[in-house]
């Protein structure tokens, strides 16, 4: 009695591999990151999106950059989880990502227990990580 083993779907789950999983959840726990921030700006902080468009407005970052950054944090949270242009999406939202560690590099420092840029050098990291692994397993892809 012999035994043959298919090397072609060891290592995968459903005929994903361990890269398309990766990308799976790398593209979920990102969409959910921007979901619960949005939620944060909407629902948790004091004054709510009001208190937090007029503190990015005194800041003194152009009216437009306000607009990119809610534009970019929607989009993240809609279309990664699902996986819709999950490589455009993270390069769109990458940027975002960049001006949050400038922001906070300047007024806190790089460590996160000051509410410094550490977290944010991090998301924008996993951005970049997504935009190159793609939309992975699951993913409803590139709709046309």
């Amino acid at each position: 009695m012999s035994f043959v083993i298919d090397e072609s779907v060891s290592g995968t789950v459903a005929g994903h591999g361990a890269a398309d999983l990766a990308a799976l959840i790398l593209r979920v726990t990102l969409g959910a990151l921007f979901i619960v921030h949005i939620y944060w700006k909407l629902a948790i902080l004091d004054g709510g999106f009001a208190a937090w468009w007029a503190r990015f407005r005194d800041s003194g970052y152009h009216w437009s950059v306000g607009w990119y950054v809610v534009s970019a944090e929607i989009l993240a949270a809609a279309c990664l989880i699902p996986g819709i242009h999950t490589r455009w999406v993270s390069l769109y939202a990458l940027p975002l990502m960049l001006g949050a560690v400038h922001f906070w590099w300047v007024r806190k420092g790089f460590f996160f227990t000051a509410a410094g840029a550490e977290f944010p050098a991090v998301w924008a990291v996993m951005l970049v990580v997504q935009s190159v692994l793609g939309d992975g397993a699951f993913a409803i892809g590139s709709l046309v």
